[in-house]
């Protein structure tokens, strides 16, 4: 048992390695039929859909993208709510293959951004638990505006996460001890239960 649990641990890390790293702008304006093998849904049901990823009710199945983030990274993409909850939800820096297959008690294992979450009610940003001491910057006072589409930018440089919207300062996290190396190298899309979109997806190093 012990000798198979090494070979599925090597295989695995093998796999992963063969991911490539971004090392020069990525692109998606999600403008084809299909997502197509750069994408892998864990479950949640995402589709494309008017040139954009559409997902509802994917109850923590996250969309991971199949290629590695840098360390300094800048992620931007258009995203809308078609939904008064809000709840516009992503993660950075996972394992590219976590989802919840409870449908509840979801823990991360990257940070969790979330925009309106909780009935529009809080915007986080977590790290590996969007509960209690998960939560590492937070606001309540900005509402998603349901069919708003609103541009986001992320940084991280340093450890530090920023988080702009409409080329506005949003939420901050410096993280002292930051995730980084195998386990924590993969975006994805999440979501919950409310009808939301994703379109424009650009990421790069930073500087």
């Amino acid at each position: 048992m012990l000798l198979l649990s090494l070979v599925a641990s090597t295989l695995v890390g093998g796999c992963r390695a063969k991911v490539p790293q971004i090392d020069a702008p990525f692109v998606d304006d999600f403008n084809r039929a299909e997502l197509g093998p750069v994408w892998h849904d864990t479950g949640g049901g995402y589709e494309l859909r008017d040139g954009a990823v559409r997902v509802k009710g994917a109850y923590n199945h996250p969309l991971w993208l199949k290629r590695r983030l840098p360390n300094d990274v800048v992620i931007e993409m258009d995203v809308i709510s078609h939904s008064p909850s809000g709840d516009l939800k992503f993660e950075i820096f996972g394992d590219g293959e976590s989802f919840d297959p409870d449908k509840q008690g979801y823990i991360a294992t990257g940070y969790v951004l979330i925009f309106g979450g909780w009935q529009n009610r809080l915007s986080i940003i977590a790290k590996q638990n969007e509960h209690n001491e998960g939560v590492k910057a937070q606001r309540a006072d900005i509402r998603v505006e349901a069919g708003r589409k609103y541009h986001y930018k992320v940084t991280r440089s340093k450890g530090v996460i920023d988080w702009q919207i409409d080329g506005q300062p949003f939420l901050t996290f410096a993280d002292p001890e930051p995730l980084q190396g195998s386990g924590h190298e993969f975006f994805g899309f999440n979501n919950w239960e409310v009808d939301v979109q994703f379109d424009n997806l650009s990421i790069r190093p930073a500087k």
